[in-house]
């Protein structure tokens, strides 16, 4: 609905690029995670939401009026994501030792990726407005997080169950602050 609203409005006013930003970086460490585990899952999922996100990616750099500081940002968690691919293919020889080593790495974007739409929580609670949040977005993490954290119980990996349960978390709160603040009663500035 985010990439539609751009597409539409052709703004990307309202609409904040670090929560799909650090998706993009969560959906490729965990698509290494699933080649380097060989778990079809996990390939499967990373890497169409991969596709996705660099779509709505260029569709927010080309919507942006401001595209320096967001080109800034995914090209420092591109190196960011480079080093560590340079790092876990030289470095870490062991597979065994690299898998939990890329796991960790992965847990803790999972992680920040669902902790980066609640960056405006002073702003949403001030404007006791939640228009800068998605609603569809929230419904989403909700059920991936979800999802993935009963498939890393039934895997018995923490690596996948224990940073997914944030996302449960922050999507509650989420929902809390849509019934707290509904849209269409925001307080100006």
């Amino acid at each position: 609905s985010d990439l539609r609203q751009m597409l539409a409005t052709q703004s990307v006013e309202n609409i904040q690029f670090l929560p799909f930003l650090t998706t993009q970086v969560n959906n490729l460490s965990w698509l290494g995670y699933g080649l380097l585990k060989q778990d079809s899952t996990l390939i499967t999922v990373n890497a169409i939401g991969a596709a996705l996100q660099s779509l709505y990616i260029l569709a927010y750099l080309y919507y942006s009026p401001s595209k320096g500081p967001m080109l800034l940002r995914s090209l420092l968690l591109l190196a960011l994501l480079a080093a560590g691919y340079g790092y876990f293919s030289l470095l870490v020889p062991e597979p065994r030792t690299r898998l939990a080593r890329l796991g960790l790495f992965c847990s803790l974007f999972t992680i920040s990726m669902y902790l980066s739409p609640l960056a405006d929580l002073a702003r949403i609670i001030r404007s006791r407005s939640t228009r800068c949040l998605s609603f569809p977005l929230t419904v989403t993490t909700f059920l991936a997080s979800s999802s993935w954290t009963l498939y890393g119980l039934q895997l018995q990996d923490l690596y996948i169950m224990v940073p997914n349960m944030p996302g449960v978390f922050t999507s509650v709160a989420r929902f809390w602050l849509f019934w707290q603040y509904p849209p269409g009663q925001e307080k100006p500035y």
